[in-house]
């Protein structure tokens, strides 16, 4: 087990879901691809969708579909289908019930923001067995403004008692708009580079660190930024 640093731990850690604690970038390609070609006849290339991972599906899906109405007959396909297919395509990224446990022994609190809805984010963590490690879970379907907006982000420090200590918080996660809603809420910021972005897209957001395995997270700390 990874000692704990000298220099100050985080208050708390926040996590993004998809991509960060979970690997479930095949279960979100699979669905993609299922909903275009039974809503488009094909689907277009898996880069545009890859893109948006990071907000919320409705959001996504308004890029492919002609107006309002098809946009959430797409949104029931691929929900309806990612049901179906999901816990057989999900597991957490290696180290990441290490991390987490870690985190706890030296007294960090630990949620996960996420841009899923509430239910399937909790299969995908139960899937993981990391759902009884987090403290809370922030969903989509919880705020009016999802990610890139700061507001599921504040959400959780308030939930966790810390929405004056961001500062003293480090929310990780793989998209562009997880580094951006977590650096507008106050928090530190590290960009986990085993998602789909790559390091040039997450480095112009600036993050505080880049961390090439969940376990990295351990060796960051507030006076190391």
């Amino acid at each position: 087990m990874t000692t704990a640093p000298s220099s100050p731990a985080w208050k708390a850690v926040l996590f993004d879901l998809d991509g960060t604690l979970a690997d479930t970038i095949e279960l979100i390609l699979l669905s993609y691809r299922h909903t275009m070609r039974t809503h488009l006849g094909e689907a277009p290339p898996d880069e545009r969708f890859l893109a948006t991972i990071g907000i919320p599906l409705p959001r996504q899906l308004t890029d492919f579909a002609r107006d309002a109405a098809e946009a959430e007959r797409m949104r029931t396909t691929y929900v309806e289908y990612q049901r179906e297919i999901h816990d057989d395509l999900v597991q957490p990224f290696p180290g990441a019930a290490s991390a987490l446990a870690t985190l706890r022994e030296r007294g960090t609190s630990l949620a996960v923001v996420t841009s899923k809805r509430s239910g399937v984010a909790r299969r995908t963590l139960e899937c993981c067995e990391l759902w009884q490690s987090l403290d809370t879970v922030v969903c989509a379907d919880e705020v009016e403004r999802p990610k890139p907006d700061p507001e599921p982000v504040h959400l959780a420090l308030d939930r966790l008692g810390l929405a004056h200590e961001a500062n003293q918080v480090l929310f990780v996660g793989d998209s562009p708009f997880d580094l951006r809603a977590g650096r507008a809420a106050g928090t530190h910021t590290a960009a986990a580079l085993w998602g789909p972005f790559s390091r040039e897209v997450l480095a112009a957001e600036e993050p505080d660190f880049y961390l090439s395995d969940l376990e990295g997270v351990l060796h960051t700390s507030p006076s190391w930024s």
